[in-house]
């Protein structure tokens, strides 16, 4: 295991992520949701391909024994990617981000109810501690007044309901790696994102202006990177040490805001999203603490 290496990775891959949903962004105005969903997926293929022929996976990369199991993951994170960009159009940056990172906690609430994990009284109370944190953040887009529009309110739903159905995209992504390879999944989330983003065609598909075509093809390879790079991470060093990082596109998201788009923070968002944040990283110290003891106990037990 090398950590400092694995950070890194995980570092950059948010970097990834991050300038992608800025790219996708800039042409919120004028290309619909599901069009940036395929220009998302089908430009993470070749990617994708290349790395895993020069890893020499190809043919593992792309066999799959659960074909089912890839249409639910991909109907379920093609709606979450969907819900997500269609709230770029409508919300600042950074509370687009900050309202996100309530699918890790809704993961662990999906996990209990559909994957019989057991969750004890410490994680539900991070977990709502952490939900708090999302409800500050929604609070001033649910409050009815004169400052509060319709197109800001229908996106803070859009994004809640974005990080919902991505929350359900990890459960079942933990039920598939234990029959699948982590490429096969990030192969085939490509490929069936790509076909069912065709289904929003009838609802509005624009020609892209040559500018709009340049960031949306650069958003799909940036979103192809990234997702090597997060595996890459997972692969170097422990996911109790690199997904701690995760939160490092706050202040990413914060600066491409203020900086490109003009979006000041508001002192409720910060909040709300500094509680998200600290119930996250509260989780995921436990699940560490809880790995080193119980591999002191496989230990103690060796004979």
């Amino acid at each position: 295991m090398r950590p400092l290496r694995g950070i890194a990775y995980k570092l950059a891959s948010v970097v990834m992520f991050i300038t992608m949903g800025a790219l996708l962004k800039a042409t919120s105005v004028h290309v619909p949701p599901g069009e940036m969903v395929f220009f998302r997926a089908i430009f993470a293929l070749p990617v994708i391909l290349f790395w895993l022929w020069m890893r020499r996976e190809l043919s593992l990369g792309v066999r799959t024994a659960n074909p089912w199991g890839h249409f639910w993951r991909g109907v379920m994170g093609t709606t979450s990617m969907g819900l997500g960009f269609a709230g770029l159009g409508l919300l600042p940056f950074p509370e687009v981000t900050a309202i996100g990172y309530a699918a890790p906690l809704l993961t662990v609430v999906f996990a209990a109810m559909f994957l019989s994990e057991r969750v004890g009284i410490f994680r539900i109370s991070t977990v709502g501690l952490g939900m708090i944190g999302v409800l500050i953040v929604l609070s001033p887009r649910l409050t009815v007044g004169a400052e509060v529009g319709y197109r800001e309110t229908l996106g803070a739903m859009l994004v809640l309901m974005g990080a919902v159905f991505g929350a359900l995209a990890q459960v079942t992504v933990r039920k598939l790696v234990a029959t699948e390879r982590t490429s096969v999944i990030v192969f085939w989330f490509s490929i069936t994102a790509a076909v069912l983003s065709l289904i929003t065609i009838p609802f509005g598909w624009v020609v892209p202006t040559p500018a709009e075509l340049v960031l949306l093809v650069s958003a799909g390879l940036l979103g192809g990177v990234g997702q090597i790079l997060l595996t890459s991470g997972y692969r170097e060093a422990d996911a109790s040490v690199v997904a701690p990082f995760e939160y490092a596109s706050m202040l990413f998201a914060l600066g491409i805001g203020y900086f490109v788009f003009g979006e000041v923070p508001t002192l409720t968002m910060l909040g709300g999203a500094g509680i998200v944040i600290l119930a996250g990283i509260v989780i995921i110290w436990r699940e560490r603490r809880l790995g080193l003891e119980r591999a002191k106990q496989r230990k103690a037990m060796t004979p």
